[in-house]
């Protein structure tokens, strides 16, 4: 009975992981709107019926998938704000491992505007997660550096802000920004590797005396 039993665990896992993988790759090509959940069950290899036996509606599955990227990418966030790094080094691990996440899910910007205007809860829920991210630590150390005299006076939640305005913005509005410059899918992601030491460069330069 206990062999059973695990065994069907273990079957119902299996199921679970092929779902995320499948709806990974249906959400990255086609996006919420875009994707079905019969695209997603094929993608799978397993019926519709099965896969609202795990998640009950789209919404649901795009929000634990978003959830179980996310939860890839907060930890890497909070020990970067965290560690004893100087300010410097953290602005430029920072960049380059969000840019990199999200060119690894270019969807979730998107979705995440799209839930705090559709969702509020979902989004309420996730902020109050003791996972996420949580600058605290990288505040007071940019106020330390302006006692210290390393940076300029400036209002560390601005400065915070201006890292996630300069990393988070492009990918939020993709579409408007390909059409804007006119390039490609992939010469936007090219310019996205860019920004990497683009973005760290500019705001290091901007705040340092």
């Amino acid at each position: 009975m206990l062999t059973k039993w695990l065994n069907l665990t273990v079957s119902m896992m299996s199921t679970e992981e092929k779902i995320f993988e499948a709806a990974f790759k249906v959400f990255q090509s086609k996006g919420f709107t875009g994707a079905r959940m019969q695209e997603i069950a094929d993608e799978a290899g397993i019926n519709k019926a099965m896969l609202h036996y795990f998640f009950r509606s789209k919404e649901k599955l795009f929000e634990a998938v978003f959830l179980n990227a996310f939860g890839k990418l907060a930890p890497q966030v909070n020990e970067i704000f965290n560690s004893e790094d100087p300010l410097f080094e953290k602005i430029e691990k920072f960049v380059h491992s969000y840019i990199s996440f999200v060119i690894d899910y270019p969807f979730l910007p998107q979705f995440i505007i799209q839930e705090m205007n559709n969702n509020p809860e979902f989004v309420a829920k996730f902020l109050k997660d003791e996972k996420r991210p949580n600058p605290s630590k990288l505040l007071k150390q940019i106020e330390t550096e302006i006692g210290l005299g390393i940076i300029k006076p400036i209002s560390p939640k601005q400065l915070l802000l201006d890292i996630f305005a300069m990393t988070a913005f492009p990918f939020a509005a993709q579409n408007l920004v390909k059409g804007i410059i006119n390039i490609s899918n992939d010469e936007f992601f090219q310019l996205m590797e860019e920004r990497k030491i683009h973005i760290s460069e500019q705001i290091i330069n901007a705040i340092k005396k």
